[in-house]
């Protein structure tokens, strides 16, 4: 006969009563233990405190040291939402023992993120200036790179004022379309009384979308690009500091977060959110930001004295960036986008793997490129693929030296040529008389620009002893912000509020290398 062995009974449908000590859950050498550590004895809040005014009266708020010390873990563990976080200061000992088994509602964890983004920024100076006391920097080199993430913003309510006003228009004619049908519907038997009500909610869809669209037009002036010659960019009616980016993942509506890494333990410097597909525009200020950064925490004078090494990938290069590099004398190495091609252990990487970025951008045809063509600079003259000789649109020098050559093939050689649909986007326009034959430039530098300095720089052997560093220093950080943290896009609007959340991340990665490396 089979007996059964005797174990202890134990029922899950039942309530303890339980002592717990909060300071003995919290355990020396987790991030948790170095994050209480440094609010309560290295952090100074007062830069949260004058945003209260409830010395007089009015309810009691809840302490900034308990809001950062929650909001902080939680994103540590990979928890966003704000109710997520109210669920875990309820149930998790963890949330309980830092929060003081406080549970702030939802909309207070909300508030706090996204109210509050100056007295954050404050907040991220004191943990870097810690991990300067720590021993953490190195000051040796800083990596700057960027992270393109999608924000609270739909891409589909982009555009330039004359393209939503064009969808704002078309919206009308469908809302005047709904309200004829919607009329038919009313002589008609009852029977049709569901279609009747999904009319109506389509007017009311409808409707609103169009008042979004026309409060916007009403108030909103042109998004100037920053190109030499500013162009109209779209703009968005939900967060119009937010921009159209173009990723490895396609187009997104979104923040770049860019961050500047100190290469010793992978420390973070600086951090910024920039509404701006084009990282270019970021280098500048993210360098001063360091520079301003350095100097308020009393680490160093500047970058330009101590000589430390600021490297950034190509993205971050064109000719502005470089002129004021070399005139501001800062030890920098951003490579331009032939940087491998002149390296001859490159040589024979597009043959064996094949040519980048070939079909990567929906819906734009990949062509026969310009270095398939033949240049001759000093007689000004150009061949195509097929040996026909292409006429001299312009010779350009702009104020740094850089020469730009362009041409363009004749209308009569690209109408019947036998390659036309592999070298032109639009073969159809060389059959018209008002059309074009194709066009292709050069850009040529000068010995004396300032692409020709960086590009001497980078191309020297420890130039690229010096760049080989970039990728390690930089690039483990957002693998772990955005695959070990979670964070795949920004919950907020607005740029300054982005910015506060991407510095409470970049927070918890150096709390994170404090808690591994530091001795707090």
């Amino acid at each position: 006969m089979f007996t059964m062995p005797n174990f202890k009974k134990y029922n899950y449908a039942q309530s303890a009563m339980v002592v717990v000590d909060f300071e003995q859950q919290i355990r020396p050498g987790t991030f948790e233990f170095t994050l209480h550590q440094l609010i309560e004895n290295h952090i100074d809040l007062s830069a949260f405190y004058d945003k209260y005014s409830n010395e007089h009266g009015g309810r009691s708020a809840y302490d900034p040291a308990i809001m950062l010390k929650i909001i902080l873990f939680a994103y540590y563990r990979g928890v966003r939402s704000s109710r997520d976080i109210q669920w875990e200061c309820e149930h998790n000992i963890l949330f309980k023992a830092l929060s003081c088994d406080t549970v702030p509602h939802f909309t207070s964890i909300a508030s706090f993120i996204s109210q509050y983004p100056d007295a954050i920024a404050n907040v991220f100076e004191q943990i870097f200036l810690v991990c300067d006391q720590e021993g953490l920097l190195g000051h040796e080199l800083i990596a700057i790179d960027g992270c393109k993430m999608s924000s609270n913003a739909s891409k589909e309510h982009s555009g330039t004022l004359q393209e939503l006003s064009e969808k704002r228009e078309k919206i009308r004619k469908q809302i005047a379309h709904c309200m004829k049908e919607h009329k038919k519907l009313d002589r008609r038997r009852p029977k049709d009384r569901e279609r009747k009500d999904q009319v109506e909610q389509s007017i009311d869809t409808l409707s609103k979308h169009f008042q979004k669209i026309d409060q916007f037009l009403k108030t909103a002036a042109p998004r100037m690009g920053r190109a030499k010659r500013p162009t109209e960019v779209k703009s968005n009616i939900t967060d119009n500091q937010s921009a159209k980016m173009t990723t490895s993942k396609g187009t997104i509506q979104g923040y770049n977060g860019v961050a500047a890494v100190d290469k010793k333990h992978q420390i973070i410097v600086d951090a910024q959110a920039f509404g701006e597909g084009q990282e270019h525009h970021t280098l500048r200020p993210v360098v001063e930001s360091v520079q301003a950064n350095y100097h308020r925490a009393g680490i160093r004078k500047n970058l330009i004295d101590d000589q430390i090494v600021v490297t950034a990938d190509t993205g971050f290069a064109n000719e502005e960036n470089y002129a004021w590099l070399k005139d501001n004398k800062i030890n920098a190495y951003v490579p331009d986008n032939r940087f491998r091609s002149r390296d001859p252990k490159f040589r024979d990487q597009k043959s064996k793997h094949g040519k980048r970025h070939r079909n990567t951008v929906k819906g734009v045809k990949s062509v026969i490129p310009a270095s398939e063509f033949t240049l001759n600079a000093a007689q000004k003259t150009c061949h195509c693929p097929t040996g026909k000789e292409m006429w001299l649109r312009f010779d350009n020098k702009d104020q740094y030296g850089k020469r730009t050559i362009a041409f363009e093939g004749n209308l009569t050689d690209c109408r019947h040529c036998p390659i036309k649909h592999k070298c032109m986007r639009n073969p159809k326009s060389a059959d018209t008389r008002e059309g074009h034959g194709r066009q292709v430039s050069f850009t040529l530098n000068t010995k004396k620009s300032p692409t020709s300095w960086m590009q001497k720089r980078v191309d020297s052997q420890y130039g690229k002893q010096v760049y080989s560093h970039r990728m390690s220093a930089v690039e483990p950080v957002f693998a772990n912000i955005g695959t070990q943290k979670g964070l795949n896009r920004f919950s907020l609007r607005g740029k300054d509020k982005v910015q506060g959340q991407w510095q409470l991340y970049c927070m918890v990665h150096n709390i994170e290398k404090i808690a591994n490396y530091g001795s707090i």
